[in-house]
């Protein structure tokens, strides 16, 4: 059997089918050292209950800086310091700042006002069809997947419609960083997307606008909830965290289904199946494949081993979410799947503030796209197709479609 190496989360070989290596982790090293970007040590969690624990614990911190030792600091490379601006966020601090920076957008989330949004993204799914109907095909991500998350999160935030193509590209660049190279080759995009939120945020202060960023800009105007480079940071998680994991999920998912044309077919019978199906796409596609990193405050016990103070450790979502030992037959897509209690949004205190809109997104788009198009069907072979690559997301990079 071949020896255990570190992932390369830049191939496409990888990232097209990463679950036979998760298996073999899962089994034989289920917590796994790795080399970080930064050449610093880490950590890959790959079963539920270990990844679980991860998510929960409250040695498992975001504040990278603050858990390192003064000799791990000390090897911290100098432009890793320009990201500052864009990691001040909920995402990324501890309580209670974290407490403090989630309590002022968490109302904008909730189940009852997200269901607000339900006639919007309807209507803008029907839309974004309607485009493409005539010509009998699309390219799917671009066309549908990105469109649509993209157009209420800065709806939500009064981002002109204009801008949305600019942040995708430096969104996408930035999410990708796998290596020290990729972090050192994203700096344009950290500059241009800082340079461009503070233009934002000077423009909604001027004139403030019934949306969440003018709400946020009222915030901190009113002192101590939230500083000028807290507010730059919570645009900025909100823009990206808001559409990057749900162009995942439309896309995926919708692979997914049709490579599994006996699930799709059982969708389009009944309607009423939406909500556990997509479930189950969160569990079966995981559009978050990895989660954000956590930094051990001190040394933590995790399945048998012990994770020094200041190391990386990352939940892989996609393993635990595959895990034999709390899903039966894992591999297998199954829209009715009950219990279902995969980790796709994870635990915890930083349990994605956004699943209530992930959901519905991704219900409304996923059936009003096999309702519309009964013939549906994939363009080119599947393994043909080009993957996203990086650590923390995995989804098609295209997928074109034939809607005839």
């Amino acid at each position: 059997m071949q020896t255990l190496t570190q992932p390369d989360f830049n191939s496409q070989r990888f990232k097209a089918n990463p679950y036979p290596f998760y298996a073999r982790l899962r089994e034989e090293a289920p917590v796994f050292r790795i080399k970080g970007p930064a050449n610093e040590v880490g950590w890959l969690v790959t079963r539920y209950d270990d990844a679980a624990m991860v998510l929960k614990h409250a040695s498992a911190s975001k504040d990278r800086l603050g858990n390192m030792t003064p000799e791990q600091r000390a090897k911290v490379p100098w432009f890793v310091n320009l990201f500052e601006p864009l990691s001040q966020n909920m995402l990324s601090r501890d309580p209670p700042d974290h407490t403090r920076l989630r309590s002022l957008v968490h109302k904008a989330f909730t189940p009852k006002l997200i269901e607000r949004l339900r006639t919007r993204v309807q209507v803008l799914s029907d839309g974004l069809l309607d485009a493409v109907q005539r010509k009998g095909s699309m390219e799917l991500v671009e066309q549908y997947a990105f469109l649509l998350p993209v157009t209420i999160i800065a709806e939500m935030l009064g981002v002109p419609s204009g801008d949305y193509r600019k942040f995708q590209r430096w969104s996408n660049r930035l999410i990708s960083n796998t290596t020290m190279r990729d972090v050192f080759l994203s700096i344009p995009s950290v500059v241009m997307f800082t340079r461009y939120l503070r233009k934002l945020i000077a423009m909604r202060r001027s004139s403030p606008g019934d949306d969440l960023l003018s709400a946020l800009i009222q915030a901190e105007e009113a002192g101590e909830k939230l500083t000028p480079d807290e507010l730059v940071s919570m645009a900025f998680l909100l823009l990206v965290a808001g559409h990057e994991t749900t162009v995942n999920l439309i896309s995926g998912g919708t692979l997914a289904l049709l490579q599994h044309p006996e699930q799709l077919e059982r969708l389009r019978k009944d309607p009423a199946l939406i909500g556990p199906a997509v479930e189950e796409l969160l569990r079966y596609a995981s559009p978050v494949e990895v989660s954000t990193e956590r930094f051990a405050k001190e040394d933590i016990t995790v399945g048998g081993v012990t994770i020094p103070r200041g190391d990386l450790v990352f939940a892989v979502l996609a393993s635990a979410n595959r895990d034999e030992r709390h899903f039966k037959d894992p591999n297998t897509l199954d829209l009715s799947r009950e219990p279902n209690k995969h980790l796709s949004f994870g635990l915890g205190i930083h349990y994605c503030l956004g699943a209530p809109l992930a959901r519905l997104e991704g219900q409304i788009a996923i059936q009003t796209l096999v309702n519309r198009f009964p013939n549906l069907r994939l363009s080119k072979p599947a393994d043909s197709l080009k993957w996203r690559t990086g650590i923390l997301m995995r989804g098609p990079k295209q997928l074109p479609v034939s809607l005839k």
